[in-house]
C-alpha cells in the first residue's frame, strides 16, 4: 500500500466553525432607488453564495496566503466574510442591506488589483462597485507575524455607497430580463467596471462604470444576435432597435473570460445553445448547440432549458475550458469543452468529455483544468458532493465526498442514564451541532423571551439547561408525582428541544455553493449557516467508507503493485464492511465502553462475535466466511492493513525551526495554519480519521476472533493460527485503543483557566526548569472552546509540524506552492504521530500540563496506563502533578516515586533532570528527586517533602553531598512544621559540617522567633555545644537588643548547664550594650537587672573563681551603636571575646584584657541604678547617661541637682566631692541672683535631696534652702585641709558673691589662714584686715572659740602662730597705694595689732622661759 499517500480517492467534509459564537456582523444600509412596494413585487430569489480567492493565496510568502472571501445573499441582504487559515482576522464580517432592491443570485463578483480589492454587486435595480484596500497595502511589513490582523472590511464604514462613481441604477431600456437569475461582472485593464446582464428583449446588455479615479460617463452596450450594437447613454431615452428576436436566447448562465484588452462573454441560453460574444467588437463569435452532445435530445428540443449552468476554467498551458451542465428531468449531463481559436477571429469548441449523473437538483459545480466538482441536493434533503477527472476517468465513476451527517434523530436513553445529561452530551459534543443552531433553537424554545445570544459554548450550555428546566417546571401542575413520571416528563421536554435543534441544524446545513481555489486545490462548501472544508481521506478510510458500487470498480493497482495482495486487501475490506454493517448500536457501545472502562477489547470483540452469530438472520456470517475463502493470505493482508494504520515511529520529531533558515522565513512559517479555523479543521480531520480507524480496528478484531473460531488450516495456512492469535490480535488491540484515545481527546473540551492559575502553574514549571519547552506556553484566549487536541495543535504541535515539513524542502521555499490536499494530509499525519500514545515523545501530555488541563490530563493517563508501556514514568510524573493540583498529595507522592524508576529511560524525564549549565552533580535519580522536592516545596507540602527526601536518602548511599542536601531538606521542613525534636535529630545526622552549622543557626533563629526557647535550651547539642553558643552570641550581637532576647536565651542556656560564670559574662555584656545602644529608661532598667543577674551568678561561684573578663576600651563592641563586623557565616571577625567558650583568658596583641570581680560588678550595678535615677528625674539625660563613666555621671547628677545621689556615687567609686560642692555653690549663686522662675525650678531638685530639717515658713525661699543644703554638706562631709570649704569659697569669690556669715564663721573655725589667703587672692583688703584683726584678738584670747583656737596665747598653753606671710602680703598690698588714706588707716590698724601682739608674745615667751628655768 505504498501508493496510498499519492492517491486522493475521496474527500471528507469537515465543518469549519461549529463551536464559534454566532458571527458578529457589522451592519450597513445601502439606500436604493425604488420603493418598498416595488421590492415587494419583485421576483423572489433563493439564497445564493460564492467565494473569491486571492491570486497569490497559494504562495508561501504572500500576505494573502491561505486567505479568501466568501459571501451569502438572501433577499436584500449581502453578507461578506473574509477568512484566513493563517491568522485570525478582525472585523472580517459585514452585512449590507440594499433598500428596496433584491440581490441577484450569484450577483457578487470580486476582483483584485495591485492596490485594491473591488467587489461588484448586482441587484434587480442597481449595480455597485465597492473599493477596499488590498491586504498587501494594509500592513507595514510583508510578513504577517501577528496572531491577529485587520481584515480588508475593517474600514468599510468609510465607504460612500451612494457615490455616483461607484453606484448606478440599471436602465429601464433595454432593461433587466424578468426573473433573470444570472449575471457576470469584471474589471477591464483600464479599471472600468463592467456588468453583463440578460436583456429584457433577449440577449445581453453590458453596463460600464468608468474607472473610480477617472471622470467618465456611464454607458450601456446591448449585444444582439444580429451583431448590431446599440449604445444607450444615461439620461437619454433612445429608440430601441428591435429585430426578429424571441426570448429563446435569454441567457440562463453567464461567464466572462478576459483576454488582454478584450472580454469574451459566454452565455448558455434557454434554447440550449452556447453563445460567445466579444465585448470589444460587440459581436457574437460563436454559437454552439449543446443538444448535439446529448444522446437523447428530442424532448429537450421541444422545451425551454432550465437549470443549465456554465463554468470556465483557464490554464496557461492548456487554455480555456468550458464546463456545461445540461439539466433534464431525472437526469443531468456535464459536457467539458476546450475553446479552440482559428483564423479570422473564429472560434470553435473541442469536446473533451461528457459525464452523466442521475442526481436531481444540481446546486453548483466547479471546474478546473482536470476535474469537475459537483454539489447536489435531493428531495430527501440529503447533500451530495462528488468529483471526477474528466480526462482520465474512462468508466465515468465519480469519486465521493463523505459528507458530515446530521445528528441522529432519536437518542436512546437507558434506564440507568439521566435524560438531561445524555441530551446535553449529545447537543454539546464537538462535531455534532453548530452554535448557531443551538442559539436559534433556544430562542424559539423560549417563545420570544429576550435572551442574549452572544454566548460562549459554556454559557450556552447553561442557558439551554435553564430554559428546558424552566419549561419543564412551568408545565408541572401537581406538587407530587413519581420519579418515573418526572423522568418521562423530563425526557419529553428534552426531546422537544433536541428536535428543534435538529430542525435548525438541518436548515443551516442546506448547501448553497462550492468554492474551489485552483491555486491550492482547496474546496470549500458554502452552506446556509456555516462554511465547511473538504479534506482528503487516506486509502484505508477510502476503501472502508466507499459505497459498494464504487468498490467494485476500484483500481486495485492503487492498493499494491502485487495484484494478489491487492485482491486480498479488497476482500478483507469487504469482510470488515460486512461486519461493520452488522454491528448494532448496542454492540458498538459495548466496545466503546470496554475501552473507556479499561477492559479487554479482545473479550469485547469475542462477545460481539457471539452476539452476531446469535442474531445472524441474513446469513451474513456465511457471506463473510465465503469471502474469507477468497483471501489467499489473510495474515499478510491483515498485517498490511495494520501497518498502514499504525503511526508508531522510532524517531521523535525535531523541535522548532531550523536556525539555518533566515529569520523572516522562520517568522513567516510560524504563522502558517495558525488561525483558529485551521486548528479546528485539522483537529476535526484527526477526529474523523480516528473515528473511522476505530471502527476498522473494531471490525478487524471481530474478524480475527472469527478466524480463531474457525481455526481452519485451509483458510489460515498451516502453522499460522498461533501467529494470528499471538501477533496480529495483540497488535490490533493497542491500535484500537490508540485511536479510541485520540478520538476521545478530539471530543474532550479544554477548560478555561484563570490568569492567576496560569501564573501559579508557570511558577511551578519554572521550578522544574521546563518553561523553555515549547509544550508549556500559557494558553491564549480563544473565542470558542477548544478540544484538548485543538489546544495542543495551536499551542505546540503546529510549529513542530510546520518546521518539520519545511526543514528540508525539495524546492526553494520561495517557489514552494501550497497544495491544500497535500498539506492537510501531511499536517494531520504528523499530528497523529505526535498524538500517538506509543511514540517516544510526550509533547501532548506536556501541553496539557503546561496549560493547566489537569482533569483532562488525569483522564487521559488513566485511559492510557493499563495497555501502553511507553513513557510510563513521564505519565506517572504528570499524573502526580494532577494530584498535587487536586489536593491529593499522598497519591501525588506515590506517582512521583513510581516515576523515579524510569529516570534515564525517557526523554521527558531526562529533560526534567537536565541542569541549566549541563553539569551532572549527582546521579540522574537523585537529580530527579531534587526537582520533585523543589516542586513540593513550592506547592507547600512539607510532609510530602519529608517523606520523599527520606526515601531518597537510601538512593544517595555514600554520596555525602547528596546525603547532606536531603537531610538538610528534612530538617528544614520539620522545622517549618514545628517538629522541633525531629528537626534537631535530622540536624545531628547532616554529614556536612558547613550545612550543619547553617541548619543549627536556622534552628536557633526560628525557635527564638517562635518563642519556643525551652526546646532550644534543653536540646543536648552533642558535639555542637560550642557551635550553638557561638551562633547565639553572633545573633545576640547582630540584632536589635530590645526586640530579640538572644542574651537572655544564652543566659538561660548557661544556667541550664550550671555554667554560672558564662551566664554572668553574658548578662554583663548585655548590660554594657544596653547602656551603649539603648538610650531609654527601659534600656537602663534592663541594664540594672542584667548587672544584678550577673552579680547573682558570680555569688554562686566560689570566690576565687568569681570573676569575668571585659574587653578594654576600643574593642569591637566598645563603640556605642556600632554592630560588630562578621564574616559570611555570621561569625565575628574580631579576636575571641570575653565570652570565649573555653573560659580561659584570650590574649591578643591588639587588645587589653580587664578582669572584673564581684566588687567591680557591684559598682557597675550601683552606677546603673544611679543612671536610672538620673533619667527618671531628667528623661532628656537618657541620650548620654547610658554609657557615661562614674566621673561623667557625677557631673550629670550635679547638673540635674541630684547632690545626694552624686555624693553617694562619689563615695562608691572613691571620688572627691569637689564637683558636688562646686556645683551646689554655683546653683546657690544662680538662685541668689535669679528671678522667680529660677526659684520655682529649684524646688524640684531641692526636693530630691534630703535636708536635715525642713523649714516651711513663708520667709524660707529656695535660695535659703540651697544655702542650708550647702551648709549641711560642709558640716557633714569634712575632709583634711578643709578642701570643700575652700572650693566653695573660691567658687563664690570667683563669681563676686559676698560670703555668707555662716560660711565665714565656719571656715574661720577650720582654717582662718586659708581664708585670709583667699581674701588676698581676690583683693578683699578690708575683709582681710578685719579677719587679721579678729584673728590676732582670738590668738590673744579674745573670741578664740570662733577661730577654733582651744588655748589662746599664754605661758602655760601650747604655742600659737600667725600667718605672717599672708599678713606681710596684706601690708604690702595696702602700702602700694600711699595716696589712699583708707588703706593707710587699715595698714596702721594691722601694725598696731601686730605691735600689741608682739608685746604680748614677748611677755608670754619670757614667762615660759622663766617657768622652764625654775
Amino acid at each position: 500500500m505504498a501508493a496510498a499517500g499519492a492517491v486522493e480517492r475521496s474527500f471528507v467534509e469537515v465543518v469549519g466553525a461549529e463551536r464559534e459564537r454566532p458571527r458578529h456582523f457589522r451592519e450597513f444600509t445601502v439606500c436604493g432607488i425604488g420603493t418598498a412596494n416595488a421590492a415587494a413585487g419583485a421576483v423572489k430569489y433563493g439564497e445564493s453564495a460564492g467565494g473569491f480567492y486571492y491570486v497569490e493565496s497559494g504562495k508561501l510568502f504572500s500576505v494573502t496566503r491561505n486567505r479568501f472571501i466568501h459571501w451569502k445573499t438572501s433577499g436584500d441582504t449581502l453578507e461578506l466574510v473574509e477568512e484566513s487559515l493563517d491568522i485570525n482576522l478582525l472585523n472580517n464580517a459585514v452585512r449590507l442591506k440594499f433598500q428596496n432592491c433584491v440581490l441577484l443570485p450569484g450577483g457578487v463578483h470580486v476582483s483584485e488589483t495591485q492596490n485594491h480589492v473591488i467587489i461588484l454587486i448586482l441587484t434587480n435595480q442597481t449595480v455597485h462597485r465597492l473599493l477596499l484596500p488590498h491586504p498587501s497595502r494594509m500592513y507595514r511589513s510583508e510578513l504577517a507575524i501577528e496572531s491577529q490582523m485587520q481584515s480588508i472590511f475593517t474600514d468599510i464604514g468609510k465607504v460612500d455607497f451612494r457615490d455616483p462613481c461607484n453606484y448606478q441604477p440599471i436602465p429601464s431600456v433595454p432593461g433587466l430580463s424578468p426573473g433573470s437569475a444570472t449575471s457576470a461582472a469584471w474589471l477591464s485593464n483600464d479599471g472600468e467596471a463592467l456588468f453583463a446582464l440578460p436583456s429584457a428583449s433577449g440577449g445581453i446588455f453590458v453596463l460600464k462604470l468608468p474607472p473610480y479615479d477617472v471622470p467618465g460617463v456611464v454607458s450601456v452596450v446591448e449585444l444582439k444576435q444580429s451583431s448590431v450594437m446599440q449604445r444607450l447613454l444615461i439620461g437619454w431615452m433612445p429608440t430601441a432597435i428591435r429585430g426578429d428576436q424571441g426570448p429563446s436566447d435569454r441567457p440562463l448562465s453567464l461567464a466572462v473570460h478576459c483576454v488582454e484588452h478584450n472580454a469574451f462573454i459566454f452565455a448558455l441560453c434557454q434554447d440550449h445553445k452556447l453563445r460567445m460574444w466579444s465585448y470589444k467588437d460587440q459581436m457574437c463569435l460563436m454559437v454552439a448547440d449543446m443538444l448535439e452532445f446529448v444522446p437523447v435530445n428530442k424532448d429537450l428540443r421541444l422545451t425551454a432549458g432550465t437549470g443549465h449552468k456554465l463554468r470556465l476554467a483557464y490554464s496557461p498551458s492548456m487554455g480555456l475550458y468550458l464546463g456545461v451542465y445540461l439539466h433534464a428531468p431525472k437526469r443531468g449531463q456535464f459536457c467539458v469543452f476546450q475553446l479552440v481559436s482559428a483564423e479570422n477571429n473564429r472560434y470553435s469548441l473541442d469536446h473533451i468529455s461528457s459525464l452523466f449523473t442521475s442526481q436531481e437538483t444540481l446546486i453548483d459545480f466547479a471546474l478546473t483544468s482536470t476535474d469537475i466538482w459537483a454539489l447536489w441536493h435531493d428531495a430527501e434533503n440529503q447533500t451530495a458532493v462528488k468529483y471526477i477527472n474528466f480526462e482520465h476517468n474512462v468508466a465515468g465513476q465519480w469519486s465521493p465526498v463523505f459528507m458530515q451527517p446530521l445528528p441522529e434523530e432519536e437518542i436512546v436513553i437507558r434506564d440507568d442514564q439521566d435524560p438531561r445529561e445524555m441530551y446535553l452530551q449529545s447537543l454539546f459534543t464537538p462535531g455534532r451541532f453548530i452554535n448557531a443552531a443551538l442559539c436559534k433553537a433556544l430562542q424559539i424554545f423560549c417563545r420570544g423571551t429576550e435572551r442574549n445570544l452572544d454566548l460562549s459554548w459554556t454559557e450556552l450550555k447553561k442557558e439551554v439547561t435553564l430554559a428546558v428546566e424552566s419549561e419543564l417546571q412551568g408545565s408541572v401542575t401537581e406538587y407530587e408525582f413519581s420519579q418515573e413520571e418526572f423522568r418521562s416528563l423530563q425526557q419529553e421536554f428534552w426531546c422537544k428541544f433536541y428536535a428543534c435543534c435538529l430542525q435548525y441544524q438541518e436548515a443551516l446545513s442546506h448547501p448553497l455553493a462550492l468554492h474551489l481555489n485552483p491555486h491550492t486545490n482547496m474546496v470549500c462548501l458554502l452552506k446556509k449557516g456555516y462554511l465547511s472544508f473538504l479534506v482528503p481521506s487516506s486509502l484505508v478510510d477510502h476503501l472502508y467508507l466507499l459505497p459498494d458500487d464504487n468498490l467494485l470498480t476500484e483500481d486495485e493497482t492503487t492498493i499494491s503493485d502485487d495484484v494478489d495482495v491487492a485482491r486480498d486487501v479488497m476482500c478483507l475490506i469487504k469482510c470488515l464492511r460486512l461486519i461493520g454493517e452488522s454491528v448494532t448500536m448496542d454492540m458498538s457501545v459495548m466496545m466503546e465502553m470496554s475501552c473507556y472502562s479499561l477492559q479487554s477489547p479482545e473479550k469485547a470483540a469475542e462477545q460481539i462475535l457471539e452476539d452476531l452469530i446469535t442474531i445472524d438472520v441474513d446469513n451474513v456470517m456465511e457471506d463473510i466466511c465465503s469471502k474469507l475463502q477468497e483471501i489467499r493470505n489473510p495474515i499478510h493482508a491483515i498485517g498490511l492493513l495494520i501497518r498502514e494504520m499504525d503511526y508508531e515511529t522510532e524517531v521523535e520529531m525535531e523541535k522548532g525551526f531550523s536556525p539555518a533558515q533566515p529569520l523572516n522565513i522562520r517568522m513567516n512559517l510560524s504563522q502558517l495554519y495558525g488561525s483558529s479555523t485551521s486548528g479546528h479543521i485539522v483537529c476535526r480531520s484527526v477526529c474523523k480519521i480516528a473515528s473511522t480507524r476505530f471502527l476498522i480496528c473494531r471490525d478487524l478484531l471481530i474478524l480475527q476472533q472469527l478466524l480463531m473460531r474457525l481455526g481452519d488450516a485451509v483458510i489460515l495456512g498451516a502453522g499460522q493460527l498461533f501467529q494470528a492469535q499471538q501477533d496480529l490480535l495483540h497488535r490490533t488491540a493497542p491500535l484500537l485503543l490508540s485511536y479510541y484515545l485520540i478520538k476521545w481527546g478530539s471530543q474532550c473540551l479544554a477548560t478555561d483557566v484563570p490568569v492567576d492559575t496560569l501564573e501559579s502553574n508557570l511558577q511551578h514549571l519554572s521550578v522544574l526548569e521546563l518553561t523553555d519547552s515549547g509544550a508549556l506556553t500559557a494558553n491564549k484566549f480563544v473565542s470558542s472552546p477548544q478540544t484538548i487536541v485543538e489546544l495542543f495543535f495551536q499551542e505546540v504541535a503546529r510549529k513542530h509540524i510546520i518546521s518539520h515539513l519545511f526543514s528540508q524542502p525539495k524546492a526553494p521555499l520561495s517557489q514552494t506552492g501550497l497544495n491544500w490536499p497535500e498539506m492537510i494530509t501531511a499536517v494531520t499525519s504528523y499530528l497523529l504521530q505526535l498524538l500517538w500514545p506509543s511514540n517516544p515523545g510526550c509533547l501532548f501530555l506536556e501541553c496539557l500540563m503546561g496549560n493547566c488541563q489537569y482533569v483532562q490530563l488525569q483522564d487521559y493517563i488513566q485511559l492510557l496506563h493499563p495497555w501502553c508501556q511507553v513513557n510510563v514514568g513521564s505519565c506517572r510524573f504528570m499524573l502526580g502533578r494532577c494530584y498535587l493540583v487536586t489536593g491529593e498529595g499522598q497519591k501525588a507522592l506515590e506517582c512521583f516515586c513510581q516515576a523515579a524508576s524510569e529516570v534515564g529511560k525517557e526523554e521527558f524525564l531526562d529533560r526534567l533532570i537536565r541542569s541549566e549549565d549541563g553539569e551532572i552533580v549527582s546521579t540522574p535519580r537523585l537529580q530527579y528527586y531534587d526537582k520533585v522536592l523543589r516542586l513540593l516545596d513550592v506547592v507547600g507540602l512539607p510532609e510530602l517533602v519529608i517523606q520523599l527526601a527520606t526515601s531518597a536518602i537510601t538512593e544517595a548511599g555514600d554520596d555525602w553531598k547528596s546525603q547532606a542536601t536531603l537531610r538538610t531538606c528534612i530538617f528544614k521542613h520539620h522545622l517549618d512544621l514545628g517538629h522541633n525534636s525531629q528537626a534537631y535529630e535530622a540536624l545531628t545526622q547532616i554529614p556536612d559540617s558547613s550545612r550543619q552549622l547553617d541548619c543549627l543557626r536556622q534552628l536557633v533563629v526560628v525557635l527564638c522567633e517562635r518563642s519556643q526557647l525551652q526546646d532550644l535550651v534543653e536540646f543536648p547539642y552533642v558535639n555542637l555545644h560550642n557551635e550553638v553558643v557561638g551562633i547565639i552570641e553572633s545573633r545576640a550581637r547582630a540584632v536589635d537588643l530590645m526586640t530579640h532576647n538572644y542574651y537572655e536565651l544564652l543566659y538561660a542556656f548557661h544556667i541550664y548547664r550550671h555554667n554560672y560564670r558564662k551566664a554572668g559574662t553574658v548578662m554583663f555584656e548585655y548590660g554594657m550594650r544596653l547602656g551603649r545602644e539603648v538610650r531609654t529608661i527601659r534600656g537602663l532598667e534592663k541594664q540594672g537587672n542584667c548587672y544584678l543577674a550577673a552579680i547573682n551568678c558570680l555569688r554562686l561561684i566560689r570566690p576565687e573563681y568569681a570573676w569575668i573578663v571585659q574587653p578594654a576600651s576600643g574593642a569591637v563592641y566598645d563603640r556605642p551603636g556600632a554592630s560588630p563586623k562578621r564574616n559570611h557565616d555570621g561569625e565575628c571577625t574580631a579576636a575571641p571575646s570575653e565570652l570565649g567558650n573555653s573560659g580561659r583568658l584570650s590574649l591578643n596583641a591588639n587588645r587589653q584584657i580587664e578582669i572584673l570581680e564581684l566588687e567591680d560588678l557591684e559598682k557597675e550595678c550601683s552606677l546603673a541604678r544611679i543612671r536610672l535615677t538620673l533619667v527618671q528625674h531628667d528623661p532628656s539625660a537618657a541620650a548620654v547617661a547610658g554609657s557615661s563613666s562614674a566621673e561623667e555621671m557625677v557631673t550629670l547628677l550635679v547638673q540635674a541637682g541630684l547632690f545626694d545621689t552624686a555624693i553617694s556615687l562619689c563615695q562608691t567609686f572613691k571620688l572627691p566631692l569637689t564637683p558636688v560642692f562646686e556645683g551646689l555653690a554655683f546653683k546657690c549663686i544662680k538662685l541668689q541672683f535669679g528671678g522667680e522662675a529660677a526659684q520655682a525650678e529649684a524646688w524640684a531638685w531641692l526636693a530630691a535631696n534630703q535636708l536635715s530639717s525642713v523649714i516651711t515658713t513663708k520667709e524660707s525661699s529656695a535660695t535659703d534652702e540651697a544655702w542650708r543644703l550647702l551648709s549641711a554638706y560642709l558640716e557633714r562631709y569634712k575632709v583634711q585641709n578643709n578642701l570643700y570649704h575652700h572650693c566653695v569659697i573660691n567658687k563664690l569669690l570667683s563669681h563676686g558673691v559676698p560670703l555668707p556669715n555662716w560660711l565665714i564663721n565656719s571656715y574661720k573655725k577650720v582654717d582662718a589662714a586659708e581664708l585670709l589667703r583667699l581674701y588676698l587672692n581676690y583683693d578683699l583688703l578690708e575683709e582681710a584686715v578685719e579677719l587679721v584683726s579678729e584673728y590676732v584678738d582670738a590668738v590673744l584670747g579674745k573670741g578664740h572659740q570662733y577661730f577654733g583656737i582651744e588655748f589662746p596665747l599664754s605661758a602655760t598653753a601650747p604655742m600659737v602662730w600667725l600667718p605672717y606671710s599672708s599678713i606681710d602680703q596684706l601690708l604690702q598690698a595696702l602700702g602700694e597705694n600711699t595716696a589712699n588714706s583708707h588703706n593707710i588707716a587699715l595698714s596702721q590698724k594691722i601694725l598696731d595689732k601686730l605691735e600689741d601682739y608682739q608685746e604680748k608674745v614677748d611677755k608670754a615667751t619670757r614667762d615660759l622661759l622663766y617657768r622652764r628655768n625654775l
